[in-house]
């Protein structure tokens, strides 16, 4: 059984002990508190140091503050490496070095006894406790954070001017602030805070023999709802591999490169752009291992199986880097993939559900040649196969769980060289005509600007969007002339597919509400009265229906409609997804 060294401390029992000496690995991220974290840790200590914002209803002998806990191990240079707490730690540093800046210059006993304290939690003591002002308690070698070394240069000065513009900085001065304030408003209170700090504030190291051990430790508190990334357990993993390998700097710096690359391109809500690079990676392996079962196990628990061997494997980092770069190049519509290729995948940006990147992930890593390149023409047809077939499923069955049992089963064919065909979920014809004339497609259903994106590119002429651009759903017959006019035979019709095309945000704002008389400027293009002028729509339909109408009546509606429905109908037909 593994042995972990566990003692409630305070601050400055944990800092001025003479064995702590932290060092913040390089496979760390970087620091990342910000002025809200920052501002909440100060508003929490003070409401608890000073009760009802008087002094004297502190208990110094009983009242405790839980900061949290701190992971560490041992390395082999006797270092307390820290696993988790970092930003914690960084931040109550530059906290207490804050205080010390207006401490350390005050000659009154028990200000020159608070500095002291402050002093041995900072740096080092010699064997007599007299502070050494060049050696740190902490150190940091994130090799991602280039500003590690200002954050080191802030602790040993105090000092922080204009041209530092660090997060270390920016909290550094934060502090000061929040110190000076409470100095002014505060004077007869000020000795007492920074000593309720250090006395009365609680941590909890968790001291672990070995890094495995640690992590362990630490991936118990992500379960508890910490608030940490999956990645940092994967990364630690990874790194202890290289490291093992004396390949510890090459990790460093590949897995820099991926985490750039993974927060340029992955917009995610939850989690960290390289837990959604994991995710994308996860269903390949799983596909290899045959796994269809609906019931997706969360993303660390797929990892750390077999005492994470996949990550412990050369060929995983790789691998890695070769999905995120197939990605990249979707990301910035790269001109290596060909024009058919990007037509399909702008139809794809708009899908009712995110299914569709696991899929294409498990394809690409499949199919990919050695050099990352793909056969284009069987990738084209493999993106309209699921096109088509995941905007019919959404149609009949919404939500992204419904799709789990035809995709996950596909997937696995993916990688034993089988057809894609969804040979068991194939639609009933009348079913989806049906569902498609009698849906009800307002705006704010992902499925209408999937269909109308969808629309967009069937028009053989239509270019591919730039990036960046903004595409709003268009009311053709416009929602205010029906509410004036009342000219429409059936109200409904307003929210057809029919009547419903994709526009620029730009022009959509500027198009609304108008008679299509003056609507039809909009979207051909004109110049203004002062010779400004305001380009096109780039939806090429709607150009040509400008051109080509006076008026957009209920009658253009219902045929545009039909047109839309049967030509989906027939594109489910082309990929063979009707029985």
């Amino acid at each position: 059984m593994s042995k972990l060294n566990i003692d409630q401390q305070t601050v400055k029992e944990l800092f001025s002990n003479k064995k702590s000496d932290f060092l913040i690995p390089d496979y760390q991220r970087p620091y990342a508190w910000g002025d809200a974290e920052c501002e909440t840790l100060w508003d929490d200590i003070f409401a608890f140091a000073f009760p009802d914002d008087d002094y004297s209803k502190f208990d110094s002998d009983n009242d405790e503050y839980f900061l949290g806990p701190i992971v560490t191990f041992k390395n082999e240079n006797k270092k307390l490496e820290i696993i988790d707490g970092q930003q914690r730690l960084t931040t109550l540093m530059l906290l207490l070095r804050a205080f010390y800046s207006f401490f350390g210059a005050m000659k009154d006993s028990n200000s020159k006894k608070t500095a002291d304290d402050i002093a041995k939690c900072i740096w080092k003591t010699d064997e007599f406790g007299t502070p050494n002002m060049d050696a740190l308690k902490i150190d940091s070698e994130v090799s991602s954070d280039i500003d590690k070394d200002e954050f080191l240069t802030l602790l040993k000065s105090g000092t922080v001017n204009n041209n530092m513009k660090s997060i270390y900085a920016q909290n550094y001065r934060f502090f000061l602030d929040c110190i000076e304030g409470f100095k002014n408003s505060y004077p007869t209170y000020f000795p007492y805070f920074p000593n309720r700090i250090m006395n009365n504030c609680i941590l909890l190291p968790i001291e672990a023999e070995s890094q495995d051990t640690a992590l362990t430790i630490f991936s118990t508190l992500n379960d508890r709802g910490k608030p940490l990334s999956d990645t940092d357990i994967f990364k630690a993993q990874m790194y202890k591999c290289f490291k093992e390998a004396g390949k510890k700097d090459e990790f460093v710096k590949r897995w820099k490169a991926l985490e750039d690359v993974s927060n340029r391109i992955f917009k995610v809500t939850t989690g960290s752009p390289m837990d959604e690079l994991f995710t994308r990676y996860m269903y390949y392996e799983r596909a290899k291992q045959g796994i269809k079962n609906t019931t997706t196990e969360a993303l660390r628990k797929f990892y750390e199986k077999d005492n994470y061997r996949l990550l412990k494997n050369n060929e995983t980092l790789e691998n890695l880097e070769s999905l995120a770069d197939f990605w990249e190049k979707i990301d910035r519509l790269d001109d290596s993939l060909s024009d058919e290729v990007l037509r399909a995948l702008e139809v794809l940006q708009y899908a009712p559900n995110g299914m569709w990147t696991y899929l294409l992930s498990v394809y690409y890593m499949h199919n990919r040649k050695k050099d990352g390149s793909i056969d284009e023409k069987q990738l084209c047809e493999f993106l309209d196969k699921i096109t088509a077939f995941i905007w019919a499923y959404a149609l009949l069955r919404p939500g992204v769980n419904a799709l789990r049992s035809p995709a996950y089963p596909e997937m696995i064919k993916i990688v034993t060289d089988k057809q894609v065909d969804f040979a068991e979920f194939k639609f009933n014809e009348s079913d989806v005509r049906n569902s498609l004339n009698n849906y009800t497609f307002s705006n704010g259903r992902p499925i209408t600007k999937s269909i109308l994106a969808w629309w967009l590119f069937q028009n053989p002429n239509q270019e591919l969007v730039p990036m960046n651009t903004i595409l709003e759903i268009e009311h053709i017959y416009s929602k205010k002339r029906e509410d004036n006019e009342k000219s429409l035979k059936n109200p409904n019709n307003i929210e057809s597919l029919g009547n419903k095309a994709l526009l620029e945000k730009g022009i959509n704002i500027r198009a609304s509400d108008y008679r299509f008389s003056d609507k039809k400027k909009y979207y051909e293009g004109f110049t203004t009265g002062k010779g400004k002028v305001k380009s096109p729509t780039i939806n090429v339909e709607l150009r040509e229906i400008a051109n080509n109408k006076k008026d957009f009546t209920e009658s253009e509606i219902t045929t545009r409609e039909k047109i839309i429905v049967d030509s989906f109908i027939d594109y489910l037909k082309k990929n063979d997804l009707i029985k």
